[in-house]
């Protein structure tokens, strides 16, 4: 029997892994020994924060992002803990704050001031006091700002409100008492209306975090999760762990049915932790192996066989975690579609490691750009905690770009837009994009072209918008949709005008080719 392999056609089929030089590294930094389960990493565009070895207390270090190269041995640190630090998270939508916690049964977060540091924080911003044990995990809230998950040994989920005054809190707004061991991974969906979790009893859970209730629960015989991970909005979960003979594996679960995984799949038979980390920008899934250092990264798709093995990044440095630079923070102009920051504690060597999409063009490529989250958040804390939902601002990652296209004011009267009900109405104004939120006076020239269409016919509307066609074209059905359309639209005006201006040259060209050709018939 032959076998035929099967050939996809992906503009992210040949992306490769590309490790920095070493001047592009950070070279004697004291990553930690523990052997705590975690990324000991967090990045954002200003600075990299890992935790370090010290003794007495724990500590992390704080380092600007374009300072690489060796480290000063005293260089300052981030140091108020009394137990070491298990867990950091930078705030995602303020690159100056950060939240740890600690074996000490605390959770701490700080302000990280824009200059170079020239002595240790020892003072919190806040500090929250609830759990009994340590605390092992943190998580911000993807869309809600000043909202922070911990979880603990002493099994419970706590849900903070930061924006309650006082520098010591220890009255959580929301304790989550659902599980019956320590809690190993937490994940949250799109809008972070839902949060996933994997536990040491081996269950997968997805929990409606305000109402404190299991939605789903799941075990399956032949996997013992680690990490659990929410794939965007492809209704799917992705969790990675050891099969009965101690196999590394993964699995994709349908999130409204844990009782049986949709694919199953061992790797290898190594002993370290794997990682999961999926971009929902690309579809792009990395599996990262704690204690090797391979990054295997997958395509996913909604249908079967839901799981594409593109490449593996291979390399013989061992990591002991991981830190992954946000979108925002990625060099457009190579093609950099994601960034990892690898922790070699052997060497005392963070590395950075580019994927890059090969292309030849040095224009920007918006193919593999879609719309990413923005560093602005969609809802307060009062408002995510009463009950609304709302999905991430979004930005262009064009250089140089108008701004982010999170719901222009001018698509809200188009007839194609049917708002069903009230609240989708009102989710619609909240999604303001953070051009009109940061340019004002922008705003009069859409409000000008939405006149000139509105004087259009009804047929002239029903057929064209912005040179599409809608019946080739049908409307968007979601918001998502709605704003990849006119991210498309814009592209076509773009592209239209270039068009006319060449053209215009062209009959330029051809009226004084013309004239030149009725004087010399003249002179004749």
């Amino acid at each position: 029997m032959s076998w035929h392999p099967q050939y996809r056609s992906s503009k992210f089929r040949h992306v490769y892994g590309k490790a920095a030089s070493k001047d592009k590294c950070y070279d004697c930094v004291p990553i930690t020994h523990n052997v705590h389960d975690n990324h000991f990493c967090a990045v954002n565009p200003s600075f990299i924060a890992v935790v370090a070895e010290c003794a007495g207390g724990g500590a992390f270090i704080v380092i600007p992002i374009k300072q690489t190269g060796k480290l000063d041995p005293h260089y300052p640190k981030v140091c108020g803990h009394k137990g070491n630090v298990l867990d950091i998270k930078w705030n995602p939508f303020n690159d100056f704050v950060i939240a740890s916690c600690s074996e000490d049964a605390t959770v701490k977060i700080w302000d990280i001031p824009n200059q170079l540091l020239k002595r240790n924080i020892t003072t919190p911003k806040k500090e929250l006091l609830g759990h009994a044990r340590r605390v092992g995990l943190i998580e911000w809230h993807p869309t809600a700002d000043n909202i922070l998950f911990s979880s603990g040994y002493d099994y419970k989920i706590m849900i903070w409100n930061l924006s309650v005054m006082g520098t010591v809190l220890s009255k959580p707004v929301k304790i989550l008492d659902v599980h019956k061991d320590v809690v190993l991974s937490m994940s949250f969906n799109t809008d972070g209306s839902l949060l996933a979790t994997a536990c040491r009893d081996r269950k997968i859970r997805v929990i409606d975090p305000r109402a404190g209730t299991v939605i789903q629960e799941g075990s399956y015989k032949s996997h013992r999760v680690n990490k659990v991970l929410f794939l965007g909005n492809m209704k799917m979960l992705f969790s990675t762990g050891t099969s009965r003979w101690n196999n590394r594996q993964i699995a994709l679960w349908d999130q409204n049915n844990l009782s049986v995984p949709l694919l199953e799949e061992d790797l290898d038979g190594s002993s370290g932790l794997l990682f999961p980390i999926y971009d929902s920008d690309t579809c792009m899934l990395y599996v990262v192996g704690k204690g090797d250092g391979n990054i295997r990264y997958y395509e996913i798709s909604p249908e079967k066989p839901y799981l594409n093995y593109l490449m593996e990044y291979r390399s013989h440095l061992p990591q002991k975690g991981i830190g992954m630079m946000p979108k925002r923070g990625l060099d457009v102009a190579a093609c950099e579609i994601f960034r990892f920051y690898k922790l070699i504690p052997t060497k005392s060597l963070i590395e950075p490691i580019s994927m890059i999409v090969p292309r030849r063009s040095e224009s920007y490529q918006g193919d593999i750009y879609p719309l990413t989250a923005a560093a602005q958040p969609a809802l307060t804390a009062e408002e995510w905690l009463t009950g609304i939902n709302k999905g991430p601002l979004l930005v262009s990652l064009r250089p140089g770009s108008e701004a982010v296209k999170s719901l222009p004011q001018f698509l809200e009267p188009e007839p194609l837009m049917e708002a069903t009900d009230l609240s989708q109405q009102q989710e619609a104004q909240g999604r303001m994009s953070l051009e009109d939120k940061q340019k004002p006076r922008e705003i009069e020239p859409d409000r000008k072209r939405l006149k000139v269409k509105e004087s259009l016919t009804e047929d002239e509307q029903m057929c064209f918008s912005n040179g599409f066609d809608i019946f080739e074209c049908p409307p968007p059905k979601t918001e998502n949709e709605l704003l990849q359309m006119y991210y498309r639209q814009q592209e076509e005006i773009r592209r239209l005008r270039e068009l006319v201006i060449q053209r215009d040259v062209q009959i330029k060209q051809l009226a004084l080719e013309l004239r030149n050709l009725c004087t010399d018939t003249g002179n004749y």
